[in-house]
């Protein structure tokens, strides 16, 4: 059957035939919306994200946060990085060295984070393409922002190193925190140049990146920007993801039956889903607010009272972007949850029902819908008050959208259709596994 064929069947919108240029339907991906690496570079980057040598108390790894077995996420709804023990939701705190707080934000999933598609990255866009700053990004570091980055993903990969909640520890539990509480950031006694210099000393690693890198052979040293480089070409390969039913309709191959295919009619027409989750990456790469539940700490500072995360506006500083999020991309959805800028939500059906409110589903929300390990916290995990998260300004946000009501079936038929986007490759946890060992000798999280 010919892909126009499949789609005119995909989406016989109202029991009538559509053609299938009649709605803006994603182009299948291809290689061509993928960079292309040599796979020995796509092997150090597997090392290093699997490797615990990068986190300043050599206890995480990239891996741990964003580990294939939950979806290349952690299950949780706020991470626990720094002083947690432990995978997914059975992380837990570590009693000799408990977390400060939780970290703010839900740990996004990574298929597809590569693709050329990809914009812009975290869930307020900090750190997107900008092709009028010489380094071609646009990130908190603003003029400090070194250049060597070969892409976007690249770019992402140096900010969790420097998070004291994430990978990098407290003040003064190692030599990188005490850098990064310093402000010392870049330049050759910055904590970039530290973590990159402990790269260095270990053999293996030495060897791997002089045969990738050539002026590494010629005898430059290891930077930081070559072992983010790595990990970006690592992630881009084993998280590619477009094998899944939904990709094999749109190439043409098999279409979606049943409901997985009237979910497909709901998504693109009645429910207009696909306005937003639109193109192959099902993201427009937009920034909208949704009304959903804000948990945890919030975007604020140690010693701020308030619990709040204004999204988008805390980059633009524009009013009518406050409480507005990237539109996450849908690819393998049904794997990453919870959901939600602070993973408020762990059941999908119940999000997509909260999702379709516009906000007005804030006022039943309890945080048992969450998935928080215990952990004693400063700021309560659940404050809705002005006060606190501003749920109130949250819905009024959400509220400017218009509310959708779908009967049971229709719900029904919309999780088929999102279960139609979940990829084998992503079921068996990527293209490449998990590696045994790695070159720092350090234990990797199975």
């Amino acid at each position: 059957m010919s892909r126009t064929a499949v789609l005119a069947a995909l989406l016989a919108l109202s029991g009538a035939a559509a053609a299938a240029g009649d709605l803006a339907l994603p182009a299948p991906l291809g290689d061509a919306d993928f960079p292309a690496h040599p796979m020995a570079e796509v092997e150090l980057g597997q090392l290093l994200f699997w490797d615990a040598e990068l986190s300043g108390n050599r206890n995480i790894a990239c891996a741990t946060c964003h580990h294939p077995r939950f979806g290349t996420s952690d299950g949780l709804s706020l991470g626990m990085g720094e002083g947690g023990i432990g995978l997914g939701p059975q992380r837990r705190v570590d009693p000799a060295n408990a977390p400060e707080q939780r970290i703010p934000r839900n740990a996004p999933a990574l298929w597809n984070v590569g693709a050329n598609g990809f914009t812009v990255m975290f869930a307020d866009g900090r750190i997107e393409r900008d092709p009028t700053r010489a380094t071609g990004f646009r990130t908190p570091l603003e003029d400090e922002m070194v250049s060597g980055f070969a892409s976007l993903l690249s770019a992402q990969t140096m900010f969790p190193v420097l998070s004291p909640d994430e990978m990098a520890g407290h003040y003064h539990e190692n030599e990188i925190s005490a850098l990064v509480r310093q402000g010392r950031i870049t330049g050759p006694d910055g904590a970039w140049a530290g973590i990159a210099a402990r790269i260095a000393a270990i053999p293996d690693y030495a060897q791997r990146f002089a045969a990738v890198y050539p002026e590494i052979a010629a005898g430059r040293q290891i930077g930081f920007t070559d072992i983010s480089n790595a990990i970006a070409a690592y992630m881009t390969f084993d998280f590619r993801s477009d094998s899944a039913p939904f990709d094999a309709a749109l190439r043409g191959e098999t279409p979606l039956e049943g409901a997985a295919q009237t979910g497909a009619e709901l998504f693109y027409g009645k429910a207009g889903c696909g306005t937003c989750h639109s193109g192959p990456l099902l993201s427009d790469m937009q920034f909208h607010a949704m009304g959903d539940p804000q948990i945890g700490p919030g975007k604020s500072e140690r010693f701020e009272a308030h619990q709040r995360d204004i999204g988008r506006k805390r980059v633009s500083n524009r009013p009518e972007d406050a409480y507005a999020f990237r539109t996450p991309s849908l690819r393998n959805v049904t794997l990453t949850g919870p959901y939600g800028h602070a993973g408020a939500i762990a059941d999908l059906r119940a999000y997509l029902r909260h999702h379709l409110s516009a906000g007005a589903g804030l006022q039943g929300y309890s945080v048992s819908q969450s998935v928080l390990p215990e952990m004693a916290v400063t700021k309560a995990d659940f404050a809705p008050g002005d006060e606190a998260s501003n749920f109130a300004a949250i819905a009024a946000a959400g509220a400017a959208r218009s509310p959708m009501t779908l009967d049971e079936a229709e719900i029904d038929a919309l999780m088929a259709f999102l279960a139609s986007l979940e990829d084998p490759v992503a079921r068996q946890g990527g293209h490449m596994g998990i590696p045994a060992t790695v070159p720092s000798g350090l234990p990797v999280e199975q």
